[in-house]
């Protein structure tokens, strides 16, 4: 059975992890930086790449070592080279490499994004491809048809913040500190939904794209008016890009060859509210519903392993010369959108 190592630096989520090539995670650590950048209200990149640097290493042996195995036993290395903060990029993909390179192994460089599109089939052995992917989170929102590894067809993209960002703003301007998905979601049980009138952009209309940029502007207002409570605020802005995000999900199911699942991926698919709508929907049209466990939707790597395997069979492999990458669309030939675009 193919051994897969699986290296995630992307952000400021360490991680190394053991896949096996039939879905078994044989090993998983990861190392969180949320107490470095909490004094900063957000991630910094250098002091990212730095904890990267420290941390990378001891977690591999660690992984190696809860597996029982040395690296004389992995079969593939995986690492992620992009898209994501360059400098911590960079730290996993060259430890991927010196790896690979030592050891004679070789190397499946992983698209992040590419980690999160597949996850799902990690979680859930029988979900089978095409499959309609809403992938949603702090850097990204688009919604993709997956027709295998390397195989995808960008359905609609954000012309502007994407909806995890939008959490971690709303998150800042309700002073509740990082991670701001989690802790928005939190305070939103303890308020009302309809509380707030807040925008809901490009519901409804014939444009496939998301944009929360007006949504965020609308929270601050809220914010310095006074007017509600902030359990409130953070009630009717997560119900808003519920609204959106399912407004935007049937409408690409409206128009999309039918797949065989409706699947959410991504750091916003572990929000229990945005998870329960998405389910409603997939139940109305006749389709199963797929999402990861909630500790699989955040940046790990056992996605990245899982991804890597998911290439390695399909003869995908990269030589060392592969480039870290910033930015780095899923599909390169997807038509550029209005706003910022590069986030496609």
């Amino acid at each position: 059975m193919t051994i897969i190592l699986g290296l995630e630096s992307s952000c400021d989520e360490t991680a190394a992890a053991l896949v096996t090539a039939d879905g078994r995670i044989l090993a998983h650590r990861l190392a969180t930086q949320e107490e470095a950048h909490r004094p900063y209200g957000g991630v910094v990149p250098e002091i990212a790449a730095r904890a990267h640097v420290e941390a990378l290493s001891p977690l591999i042996e660690a992984a190696l070592a809860d597996a029982k195995m040395t690296l004389a036993d992995v079969d593939v290395i995986a690492a992620t080279a992009g898209p994501g903060l360059i400098g911590g990029v960079m730290v996993g993909l060259v430890t991927g490499k010196a790896l690979a390179h030592a050891a004679g192994k070789p190397l499946v460089a992983v698209n992040h994004l590419e980690g999160h599109a597949l996850s799902p089939r990690l979680a859930d052995p029988t979900l089978q491809f095409p499959y309609l992917l809403l992938l949603v989170s702090g850097g990204h929102c688009q919604l993709l048809h997956v027709k295998g590894p390397g195989d995808y067809a960008r359905l609609a993209t954000t012309i502007d913040d994407a909806a995890g960002e939008a959490f971690d703003k709303t998150a800042k301007l309700l002073r509740l500190g990082i991670p701001g998905g989690p802790k928005v979601e939190a305070l939103a049980r303890e308020g009302h939904p309809k509380a707030v009138p807040l925008p809901r952009p490009l519901l409804g209309t014939s444009e496939p794209h998301f944009s929360f940029a007006g949504l965020k502007s609308a929270v601050m207002r809220a914010v310095e008016s006074g007017n509600w409570s902030q359990a409130d605020i953070a009630a009717s802005f997560q119900q808003a890009v519920v609204d959106c995000l399912v407004d935007r999900t049937a409408r690409a199911l409206d128009r999309a060859e039918r797949p065989t699942a409706l699947v959410v991926a991504g750091g916003v698919a572990a929000n229990g509210a945005v998870r329960g709508a998405l389910q409603a929907l997939a139940s109305k049209r006749d389709l199963p519903f797929v999402a990861p466990p909630l500790w699989l939707c955040t940046d790990n790597a056992a996605m990245i392993g899982w991804a890597g395997a998911e290439r390695f069979s399909a003869g995908l492999i990269d030589d060392l010369a592969f480039p870290a990458r910033p930015r780095w669309p899923l599909d390169p030939a997807a038509e550029a959108v209005r706003g910022a675009g590069v986030k496609a």
